[in-house]
This record gives structure tokens, C-alpha cells and sequence, in this order.
């Protein structure tokens, strides 16, 4: 698990240039991941939906565009990436910690987490948060990075421990930001390990669609 005040100064440290940083570091896949996502959540007809973990709102603008008439709010616990969501057009927005979040029992008919599980002090008791929120039939749907397997995988690992905290130090000034992104990648689980600890939370028709070969995955369960 992660220390929760490492993760918050790290991302307040990157947050100027978080954006473009990502889009460099993946070479804009995550601009089609994060579309695919809203694919997926229109076909959802949410009408309120909770973006956890939303920093500089990029998932949450995607989704705006997509579900104008969905109500769409955005949580993150560091207040510096909600300043840039906010300045970018993210229309509601809440500093709380995803670990004990201010919001009511059964509130929502959708919740989604990009790139953020991942950083949270404990997964299990973030999951049964995110289902507290959920009303019975809700949905869930988590974007995350993964590690391949088979061929991609050896290389996929040295760019990620070799040249992206290279590239991202470079980039936004503070290369331990990104270390740490390597290694909290390295410690997550994916694929049917994500969704066995998804499933344990208590949510039902847990599913994986891993994205280009398994650099990410996109998680969806029912609460």
C-alpha cells in the first residue's frame, strides 16, 4: 500500500505539468484509453457520477463532453491538481480523501477511478468505500495501469524503471515522482488478481479488458 502524505506532496509537486507529462510519457494512448472509458460509461445512462481520484480533471472532461446532461462530480485529496480540473472546466469538484469520503450512502449510479486505486493507502478498503457510494445495480469502472505479458513485457519494464522517470524528471523537475510511479505499477495487481480483490469488496460481474497488450487495463463491477 502507499503513504498517503508521499503520494499527496508528489502530486502537488507535478501538478503544472502532470498533463502534458502524461501525454508525452504515453505518447497520447491515454488520450484513447480515457475515450474509451466514456464509451463505456454512456452506455451506462448514469445520471450522477463520482470521478474519484480525478487530479487535473482529464478523465472528468472527457466525460463531461460525452454525458452532458450526466451530473459529474470530481474528488481528489490534493487541492493543487483540483485548482488546474477546476481552471480546466470540471464543473464540480471536492478535496476529500477517497479512504473516507463525504458523500452519501448509495448517492451514485456510477463511480470511476482513473490512474488512482493504484495510489490509495488501502485498495480493499477503498473498493468497499467506492461501493458504500454506489446505489444497488450501480456501476464501477477502473483505468489503471498493468504489466504486460509475453514479449512486451521485458521492455515494457525497462522503459518504465528506465526511461520515463528519465524523460518525466526532465519534464517536470521531480524524477522521484516518477520512480515511484514505476514502482507502484510493479505492485498493483492486474488482470484477474485486480478483479479477485474487486469481487472480494463485494461487487458482482467483475470484468477486465486489458488496453495494448496490457499496458493498462479497464476494470468494470456491478455493485
Amino acid at each position: 500500500m502507499q503513504n498517503p502524505e508521499f503520494v499527496k506532496n508528489a502530486f502537488a509537486s507535478i501538478a503544472p505539468r502532470y498533463v502534458a507529462t502524461n501525454h508525452v510519457l504515453s505518447m497520447g494512448i491515454d488520450l484513447l484509453w480515457r475515450n474509451r472509458v466514456a464509451q463505456i460509461v454512456s452506455e451506462w445512462k448514469p445520471s450522477r457520477l463520482l470521478d474519484l481520484a480525478t487530479g487535473t480533471g482529464d478523465l472528468a472532461l472527457v466525460m463531461q463532453h460525452a454525458m452532458p446532461d450526466t451530473e459529474i462530480t470530481g474528488s481528489d485529496f490534493c487541492q493543487p491538481m483540483l485548482d488546474i480540473a477546476a481552471a480546466r472546466g470540471v464543473a464540480n469538484i471536492v478535496c476529500a480523501d477517497a479512504m473516507d469520503l463525504p458523500f452519501p450512502d448509495k448517492g451514485y449510479d456510477a463511480v470511476t477511478v482513473a490512474f488512482g486505486l493504484r495510489n490509495m493507502a488501502d485498495w480493499s478498503g477503498a473498493l468497499k468505500e467506492m461501493k458504500r457510494m454506489l446505489r444497488p445495480g450501480g456501476h464501477l469502472l477502473i483505468l489503471d495501469f498493468s504489466l504486460p505479458s509475453g514479449l512486451l513485457r521485458a521492455p515494457y519494464r525497462w522503459y518504465l524503471h528506465r526511461i520515463l522517470p528519465m524523460v518525466a524528471g526532465w519534464m517536470t523537475g521531480h524524477r522521484e515522482a516518477y520512480d515511484y510511479l514505476a514502482r507502484s505499477i510493479e505492485d498493483f495487481p492486474c488482470g484477474e488478481a485486480m478483479c479477485s480483490l474487486i469481487g472480494q469488496a463485494g461487487f458482482i460481474d467483475v470484468s477486465v479488458e486489458p488496453l495494448n497488450g496490457g499496458i493498462a487495463s479497464i476494470y468494470r463491477g456491478e455493485a
